[in-house]
């Protein structure tokens, strides 16, 4: 008699892409290894398809988030250090930024200042000390998290009473012309800019999957909800262009 398939988390960013992956079980297996073979094009990438605004975007939304000197941050999913490299300019000591990826392909590939720290792990197990982080971020990463609830949990964990939390991601645009416009880009511009500047055969792959993650992940108001059931406090989200969505949140109590 056939098994039932186990049911998949209320928390998960998005239902399984059997295009890519047979079902929820693989996902992990999948992310990982797409990642770890597109790694050492990752960056070239990125600059072509963003038109070299990427750093100028995240450095702002940091700070806008509240992200200063002398903090001491863990940035989740930091892949090959786009994230924490602006960190580091804004914290003004890299030996206070930490960065965790469960990608190892990715980690080898991260061109960071000297004195941050680099440690292979997930979302949902952070590498990291209970209440050690003044600041949390995240680029872009949130859709390839297994699950979000074990993950904001994490999140609440590292970080001190009163610390902040940061997770950018692109979101799909409110309706249906922007939506079909930004498919057009991600779905089919973007995977044949990224055939001719890359050099790696997965790389085109990658760029697909990513427009099919943003279009299947949960909306932002859940992303929001799970967020306060985590314990946090001060949540709200912050749009630019209609797709660049800044999730803001706190740990309650007041820092020490």
């Amino acid at each position: 008699m056939d098994r039932p398939a186990p049911l998949r988390p209320a928390s998960t960013p998005h239902p399984p892409l059997t295009a890519y992956y047979p079902g929820e079980a693989d996902r992990e297996a999948f992310v990982r290894r797409i990642f770890d073979d597109t790694a050492p094009d990752y960056d070239r990438v990125e600059r072509a398809l963003a038109f070299g605004t990427g750093p100028w975007y995240r450095r702002q939304a940091l700070l806008r988030a509240g992200l200063a000197p002398g903090m001491r941050v863990l940035d989740v999913g930091t892949g090959t250090g786009l994230v924490a490299r602006e960190v580091v300019a804004i914290v003004g000591d890299a030996t206070r930024v930490i960065g965790v990826d469960p990608s190892a392909g990715m980690l080898r590939a991260a061109s960071v200042p000297t004195g941050v720290e680099l440690r292979v792990g997930g979302a949902e197990a952070l590498p990291a000390e209970d209440a050690g982080f003044d600041f949390v971020s995240m680029g872009f990463a949130l859709r390839h998290v297994p699950d979000l609830a074990p993950a904001f949990a994490e999140f609440r964990r590292v970080l001190r009473p009163g610390g902040r939390l940061c997770l950018l991601e692109i979101t799909r645009p409110q309706g249906r012309t922007a939506t079909l416009a930004l498919k057009a880009y991600l779905r089919g511009v973007v995977p044949v800019l990224a055939r001719l500047v890359g050099r790696t055969r997965d790389m085109p792959a990658l760029m697909r999957y990513y427009w099919d993650t943003i279009e299947a992940c949960v909306p932002p108001a859940r992303v929001l909800e799970l967020l306060r059931e985590s314990g946090f406090e001060r949540v709200d989200r912050h749009v630019e262009l209609g797709v660049f969505s800044e999730y803001r949140a706190m740990r309650p109590g007041t820092p020490p």
